[in-house]
């Protein structure tokens, strides 16, 4: 049976459980959200992602009830959240720092929310017991937080933030203090617990892996606005702008002229005496606009010669080469000055490696391997 794939923003008649419609935030003079309009679904891992400063904490503080709109509606399950304070909204946040109780146990602080709840103690103990078997912390329940690693005290403060049974949950940087390793694994288990949960979470982030890891959908955000909102295959294979592009990942942006070749195929004319690069894009664009070509490394062949039909070929000379175990990045120098990066997978063992620095080698791509952005 073909699993249906989970969309609900593309289903007319689902209802979202967030909308921000209009939604401006000043403070004083500075303007950290901009007249911004977004639907939130059911069930949806949204992630907000953005450089410092870009508004995306200044919308979850928001959602919580921490901060008021200037202008504008939030709306919460079709309800107005205008006047709602934050401990009745039936949202839970989990901070950066997990703010746990160190004087009391792993059991102790998740129950903290159902004790102030006054919930049954038989309810309160199955709830908790609960929580721990979920987020794999049963053993630990009777250590303290200074007793358990860092891991373990970030889902004890996911347990806790569940165990409300929140319909939606914000997640403020809740990986930031954990190493690179420990992060990619809890990236996982936050995936695995928000699946079996059926909560609603929306994480801020500055970490693009992290975003694209756990999201659905992906915000990326600049100065107060939302720049482009997509799955994160959409976001990095056809991001809306070089912004958007060059936020997420590795990119190569090539600036040029456009000239107009046919139904939708496009000349960038990027280097006065040297062949166009060639692309195909349903974007209109005037002749003589400037165009931008954006390349994900891995989307670039490198090779000795130069590739008999390629649609796309020139020469440069290999000037750094990042060696990341997996892959090499090559940084190839092309007429003009301008540097292209292009990976290329370490399948080989290093002396048997066909490039070196200084060496002159061909970089080649195909007609729909870069996408052609107009801003």
């Amino acid at each position: 049976m073909a699993q249906t794939v989970f969309a609900p923003w593309e289903d007319p008649n689902e209802k979202p459980l967030i909308q921000f419609k209009n939604v401006t935030k000043r403070f004083g003079d500075f303007t950290a959200i901009d007249n911004l309009s977004q639907d939130i679904y059911t069930r949806e891992f949204f992630a907000l992602l953005g450089p410092s400063g870009c508004g995306k904490t200044t919308m979850m503080r928001m959602l919580a009830g921490f901060e008021n709109p200037t202008e504008g509606q939030i709306l919460i399950a079709g309800q107005d959240m205008a006047h709602v304070p934050p401990n009745e909204r039936a949202v839970n946040m989990m901070f950066q720092s997990y703010a746990l109780f160190p004087h009391l146990s792993v059991w102790e602080n998740i129950a903290f929310g159902l004790k102030r709840m006054k919930m049954p103690t038989d309810q309160l103990t199955n709830r908790v017991e609960e929580m721990l078997r979920l987020t794999r912390l049963t053993k630990f329940a009777k250590r303290k937080p200074h007793q358990i690693s860092g891991g373990q005290r970030q889902r004890v403060a996911l347990a806790r933030s569940l165990a409300r049974a929140p319909k939606l949950l914000l997640l403020d940087e809740p990986l930031g203090a954990l190493d690179k390793k420990l992060r990619e694994e809890t990236q996982f288990e936050l995936m695995d617990i928000q699946e079996k949960t059926g909560t609603t979470f929306v994480i801020v982030t500055h970490d693009q892996e992290e975003a694209m890891t756990v999201a659905s959908r992906v915000a990326v955000m600049d100065e107060g606005r939302i720049m482009q909102v997509a799955t994160p295959a959409k976001i990095y294979e056809e991001p809306n702008s070089v912004y958007v592009a060059d936020f997420i990942g590795d990119v190569n942006i090539i600036q040029g002229k456009a000239q107009k070749t046919s139904a939708d195929g496009y000349d960038i004319h990027w280097a006065d005496g040297h062949e166009p690069f060639h692309a195909k894009t349903s974007l209109g664009l005037a002749d003589g606009q400037t165009g931008f070509i954006a390349i994900r490394p891995e989307k670039i062949t490198v090779s000795a010669d130069k590739p008999e039909g390629a649609m796309n070929a020139v020469k440069g000379q290999i000037v750094d080469i990042a060696y990341l175990g997996n892959m090499s990045t090559y940084h190839v120098k092309i007429p003009g000055g301008l540097v292209i990066k292009a990976q290329a997978a370490n399948t080989r063992r290093l002396s048997r490696r066909a490039f070196t620095w200084e060496d002159e080698v061909w970089l080649s791509w195909t007609l729909t391997a870069g996408s052609v952005l107009s801003e």
